[in-house]
């Protein structure tokens, strides 16, 4: 097995995300976190179209630790926290692009397998699971 690391990808801020005070409205953390997401399952599952993930988010939370600004270059890295028999859990980071020691924000959600034709929670695929253990770690966020 590879040795853990994150997955990480670029995240645009855009115009439309900004409140009236010029900062990152805090309700667009949870698309940005939903982006990732996307970008992970695209970018290490080749050839599986979308829709095809057979999960659903059961809970997802974000702790605001600096305000982003149009002009903040961001990156979002995602980590496995937790890989259970049903679930499967992510830690964010969203952090300044060219230093991944500077925080905006963090978060973490819980994904549940689930077999929408029987409308049911499954057990974590083995080749989902293998998946996730390429970025299972132990992450200690601020």
């Amino acid at each position: 097995m590879t040795e853990p690391t994150a997955f990480s990808t670029p995240i645009e801020v855009r115009f439309r995300d900004l409140d009236a005070m010029g900062h990152v409205n805090n309700a667009v953390f949870f698309t940005y976190f939903e982006e990732g997401r996307l970008a992970f399952f695209t970018s290490t599952s080749p050839g599986k179209k979308f829709p095809g993930f057979d999960f659903i988010l059961a809970h997802i939370s974000c702790d605001y630790l600096k305000p982003v600004t149009i002009d903040d270059r961001l990156m979002l890295q995602i980590r496995v926290g937790k890989i259970g028999d049903k679930s499967f859990t992510f830690d964010y980071a969203v952090c300044d692009r060219n230093d991944a020691d500077v925080l905006y924000a963090t978060g973490h959600s819980v994904q549940v397998c689930y077999n929408y034709e029987r409308e049911e929670t499954m057990t974590v695929p083995a080749v989902l699971n293998t998946l996730l253990q390429n970025y299972l770690f132990d992450w200690k966020q601020p």
